[in-house]
């Protein structure tokens, strides 16, 4: 049996202006960071139609015997996670002009704006005013807030992994993309609080 010979080495084109890596849409990761925004908010609005259909089917609500939940802790968590879209984009726009030190410093801050949030989250359930078993409303009161923080959780966990690893290692294209990722993403957190908000806290209040 005999083999043939190998064929030459052709330079087809010259690639070595071509960028070692990509962020924004160009990053494939950035578009499965869309299908789980999509999906979690798919989550939220079940989640949410559940609530609006006891809602429709109580002749009262909340019903009888259940308090409106608390507008203090609740208004000031809210305040402070639109806030947090300042930082929050500003590291967005560090990570696109691949500013290293600002976008370390800024994961940082980021990571401590979670800790403030989530310690009044916990005060928002210490005022909720219904346990989550003691029937329907409650339950799915707590469910919508529960899906809600556990959102704040990951992106917190997320921010502190992301702010060790950027003071840890090199900063390169990868790293920028994961920043911009996570920015987009606590974006998504903020901007799905609002409308659950809105259902949980005025929505009974309006009827």
């Amino acid at each position: 049996m005999t083999t043939s010979p190998p064929r030459p080495f052709e330079v087809v084109a010259d690639l070595s202006s071509l960028p070692s890596g990509a962020i924004g849409a160009r990053h494939l990761v950035w578009w499965g960071n869309i299908g789980f925004m999509v999906i979690e908010g798919t989550g939220f609005a079940l989640a949410a139609a559940a609530y609006l259909y006891l809602m429709t089917q109580s002749a009262v609500w909340p019903p009888a015997g259940d308090a409106l939940p608390g507008l203090l802790w609740s208004g000031i968590f809210t305040a402070a996670l639109v806030l947090s879209t300042v930082p929050n984009l500003w590291v967005l726009c560090c990570a696109r002009a691949k500013k290293a030190a600002a976008v370390r410093w800024g994961m940082a801050g980021l990571v401590l704006i979670g800790l403030v949030l989530m310690a009044l989250r916990g005060a928002e359930f210490a005022h909720l005013g219904v346990r989550w078993d003691r029937d329907g409303y409650g339950s799915v009161l707590w469910l919508l807030l529960v899906l809600h923080t556990t959102h704040i959780v990951t992106e917190w966990a997320e921010c502190a992994v992301q702010a060790v690893w950027l003071f840890t290692h090199e900063i390169g294209d990868d790293q920028f993309s994961d920043v911009e990722d996570n920015a987009n993403y606590w974006s998504f957190v903020v901007l799905t609080w609002l409308p659950l908000y809105a259902l949980i806290y005025w929505a009974p209040r309006a009827l």
